[in-house]
């Protein structure tokens, strides 16, 4: 039995995604079946649902796990569970106007936020087997969605608009709690960001300033203003590797970072390590490199000594768990944490969002958020880009 709170359409607008490759295999239809709330379920008209770089990545098949030339979807269960068409987006927004057995008709017009995992079992401490909405189940590109209703939090926040708030999901920020988590970040310790002006940069950012801890921003020189004015400590310019670790240690004062949130990889994890080993006698904790992104390449050259003679910790992180995803809502809620939004693109024009967030130039912080074209006017035009594609 479903109730709903007004006429759900048989069908609705959606984008899908027909197979591993380039933007064409995004295909926009206005005849795709809305999905009914399950028992335990709420159906969500969608208002918001912001991009990830993972859409991307999943879309054109770049998580191997054995090959460096592997063209795949990752499977940690064991089996694959990206099929197509497969609806996209994880970070969504909207209203509850249905709900299924087992959930009260009070969440009928309730605004809130999704936490996008699709969780192996009931454990609230832990991850093992990560998948999410977009990729193993249909997400949030799309005018409807059905998802649990334990997962779907309720956010009362009036100041937190939805693009806004779609920009604050949990791909990134619980991502970035979790890379903290994992390597036990406490209060005062010294953190070096990589990819600070992304999505999961900025949130590590302000996560740091909540727990107390002092963030280090690595990024462009042309960013500084808005990431210092965002909590950075400093921003460090990612350009010339052979004198990055000295910029670092300048900024530091000369004190080893203690942990470093790596979101880039290739060669500059090498250059991380070295800001944490700088001095070890003036190290009180292990030095900890938490990653969860490899923008600057999937392989990484390190000698094994480096890491066992100093003893790095190194943690690898995908998603989160329940109970860190109840403590970001909370924060969000409360206004503890800010929205950082780039811009607002139209579920129609996604392949221009796709195309933008792969060529974005210098001027580029935070997320980009796709709006249904029904929703276009009340939610997305406020944030739109000001040039056409």
């Amino acid at each position: 039995m479903v109730n709903a709170r007004a006429t759900v359409p048989d069908t609705m607008a959606a984008m899908l995604l027909t197979g591993h490759g380039d933007v064409e295999k995004l295909v926009y239809r206005e005849d795709v079946t809305t999905p009914r709330p399950g028992p335990g379920q709420v159906l969500v008209q969608v208002t918001a649902t912001a991009k990830n770089n993972t859409d991307r990545k999943a879309r054109e098949g770049l998580y191997p796990t054995r090959g460096k030339e592997e063209v795949t979807s990752f499977a940690m269960g064991g089996t694959p569970t990206l099929t197509f068409p497969r609806i996209q987006g994880a970070d969504v927004v909207g209203r509850v106007v249905a709900v299924g057995d087992g959930v009260s008709e009070a969440r009928l017009g309730e605004r809130g936020l999704l936490d996008f995992n699709l969780y192996p079992d009931a454990r609230a401490d832990i991850n093992l087997a990560p998948d999410y909405y977009g990729h193993g189940a249909d997400g949030g590109f799309a005018e409807y969605v059905a998802a649990p209703s334990d997962q779907f939090y309720p956010i009362s926040n009036p100041a937190l608009a939805d693009a806004e708030l779609a920009a604050m999901g949990m791909c990134s920020y619980q991502t970035a709690y979790h890379m903290m988590t994992a390597a036990g970040v406490r209060a005062g310790e010294r953190v070096l960001v990589s990819g600070a002006s992304g999505g999961v940069g900025t949130a590590l950012i302000q996560l740091c300033r909540v727990i107390g801890a002092v963030p280090f921003a690595v990024s462009q020189p042309d960013k500084a203003q808005a990431l210092l004015a965002l909590g950075a400590e400093a921003v460090i310019d990612r350009s010339g590797l052979d004198a990055f670790v000295e910029r670092v240690l300048e900024a530091t004062g000369g004190a080893p970072i203690d942990a470093v949130m790596d979101l880039v990889g290739g060669e500059m994890t090498d250059r991380f390590i070295d800001t944490m080993i700088a001095d070890m006698s003036t190290r009180t904790t292990y030095p900890r490199l938490s990653i969860a992104g490899a923008s600057g390449g999937n392989v990484s050259e390190i000698m094994w000594t480096r890491i066992y003679l100093y003893q790095v910790q190194i943690f690898g992180v995908s998603h989160g768990t329940r109970e860190e995803a109840a403590k970001l809502m909370a924060w969000i809620d409360s206004g503890a944490l800010k929205p950082v939004l780039h811009a607002a693109f139209k579920l129609s024009k996604l392949h221009d969002a796709e195309r933008y967030f792969v060529s974005r130039g210098s001027d580029y912080l935070g997320k980009v958020v796709i709006v249904p074209d029904a929703q276009w006017d009340a939610h997305g035009a406020a944030y739109a880009l000001d040039r056409e594609f």
